[in-house]
């Protein structure tokens, strides 16, 4: 089981709590997470990624074991202390301001 973080606004919109705990089939990557979640929750599709490109929101931010992963490709492998459910896939809500 994967275990992923979500932002607040996720949270309510999906009602769920802090995180969630998803199983994943075939290689642990940000891609099969996300598809994952989305399955799992679908009033959460669009909001992560882009329904039509599947590109990752500009204001989202993924973190997999302390390190920002936002910008590696969404089929790249995501590290094994995820994969095992040891450390959680964290989804941030980024902010900016001016």
């Amino acid at each position: 089981m994967i275990r992923v973080v979500l932002p607040q606004h996720l949270r309510t919109l999906a009602g769920v709590g802090a995180s969630v705990a998803l199983e994943v089939t075939g290689p642990v990557t940000q891609r099969a997470v996300i598809d994952a979640i989305e399955s799992a929750y679908p009033m959460l599709r669009g909001t992560i990624r882009d329904r039509a490109t599947q590109s990752r929101r500009s204001f989202v931010r993924f973190f997999a074991c302390g390190q920002d992963v936002s910008h590696e490709p969404a089929d790249s492998p995501l590290p094994e202390d995820i994969a095992t459910g040891r450390e959680p896939f964290l989804i941030i809500g980024a902010i900016a301001g001016g």
